[in-house]
C-alpha cells in the first residue's frame, strides 16, 4: 500500500483585483451619499457677529420657519418635544443644548421652546446664529 505525501507551498502572491474592485465600488458610494448625510434641518440663521463654536457634540434643538420642531435632526410633534428631550438628555449628560431657529420663525415660538427646555432643568441653552459676513 502506498501512501502519498502532499506538499503545500506557500503561494507568493496575491490576486488584488476583487478587493480594488470592492474599494472602487464603496468609494463611488461614500462620494453620493456624503452630502445627503450632512444636510440636516434646513434653516436659514441669523446674522450675529459673535464667532461660531463648535456645536457638533452638543444636543441640537431646530425649528424651521414652518415651526418644524426637530431634536438632533429627528423631527418630533411638538406635544412629544419635552418627553423626547428628556430621554435624550438622560442619555447625553452634561451636554449643552443649542437651539437652531429660522430667521423667520417668531421670537414668542423661540421662547415657548426655551422656556421648556428651562422647565427641564437644563440650564446650559444656547442660540446658534451665522456669523456676518465681513467685506
Amino acid at each position: 500500500m502506498r501512501k502519498f505525501k502532499r506538499e503545500y507551498h506557500a503561494m507568493a502572491e496575491i490576486n488584488v483585483t476583487n478587493l480594488v474592485d470592492v474599494v472602487l465600488v464603496l468609494l463611488i458610494i461614500f462620494m453620493i451619499t456624503a452630502p445627503m448625510m450632512q444636510s440636516g434641518v434646513d434653516i436659514k440663521l441669523p446674522k450675529s457677529s459673535e464667532s461660531p463654536r463648535d456645536v457638533s457634540s452638543s444636543i441640537i434643538v431646530s425649528i424651521t420657519k414652518d415651526q418644524q420642531i426637530s431634536i438632533d435632526n429627528y423631527k418630533i410633534p411638538i406635544n412629544q418635544f419635552e418627553m423626547r428631550l428628556k430621554t435624550i438628555r438622560e442619555v447625553k449628560k452634561f451636554r449643552p443644548v443649542y437651539i437652531r431657529a429660522d430667521e423667520k420663525v417668531p421670537y414668542g415660538v423661540v421662547m415657548k421652546i426655551m422656556s421648556k427646555i428651562k422647565k427641564l432643568g437644563i440650564q446650559n441653552v444656547g442660540l446658534v446664529t451665522d456669523p456676518e459676513s465681513k467685506l
